[in-house]
């Protein structure tokens, strides 16, 4: 198992980051790629879930070791895979996902793309008193950015949160609802992503 991964974010895309490390570009995908920022001077640490099965073998990376262990708890759970995890996890809001599994909301949890009943009643039947111990209070930035900050207005940022939305699986219907919010603000693409997810889980 590779606990993490240090270098310099080499690439960043909708579905996943590069991580380059003494010339050797891992392709890491993450809830929400656009957290992390390209640099060439900047060294980051990405915890890491090597996920392994016949016909795949992919990295995938988080901000927190907590973040991580909430990905892997999820799945457990039957009916989640790699993605529905990342989409889950994406959304920025894990106070809100455990009080909806404890308080057995399924309404909540079937907001979530590819989430529907059936799956929902079974996260609640997995996790239910199992997840308090990854959303402790000595990490209130869990995935949120260490540091916030705005851009100029391009539409740039804006096409590539949509991409990002579609790869959580987030249809274009969806997706078209919340444009209206989000073609008024002036953020940058994670933030405009965070925003999105806010508006798609209300």
């Amino acid at each position: 198992m590779i606990e993490f991964i240090r270098g310099y974010v080499d690439y960043v895309c909708p579905e996943y980051i590069v991580i380059e490390n003494n010339g050797i570009g891992y392709q890491i995908l993450t809830p929400n790629p656009f957290s992390f920022r390209k640099s060439n001077d900047t060294i980051v640490t990405v915890y890491t879930y090597q996920y392994v099965r016949e016909d795949v073998i992919a990295l995938y990376g988080f901000h927190t070791r907590e973040e991580r262990t909430l990905f892997t708890k999820l799945l457990q759970v039957s009916g989640i895979g790699p993605k529905g995890g990342l989409a889950i996890l994406a959304a920025g809001e894990p106070r809100q996902l455990v009080e909806a599994i404890e308080e057995e909301n399924e309404k909540f949890l079937c907001k979530f793309p590819g989430v529907g009943k059936k799956t929902a009643r079974q996260m609640i039947l997995d996790l239910k008193g199992k997840l308090q111990d990854v959303i402790p209070s000595a990490f209130p930035n869990l995935f949120t950015p260490e540091e916030e900050y705005s851009v100029s207005v391009n539409s740039k940022a804006l096409e590539e949160a949509v991409e990002a939305l579609k790869v959580l699986g987030y249809a274009e219907r969806e997706i078209q609802k919340v444009m209206p919010a989000l073609m008024k603000e002036n953020l940058s693409t994670e933030q405009y992503i965070k925003l999105a997810l806010q508006k798609l889980l209300k």
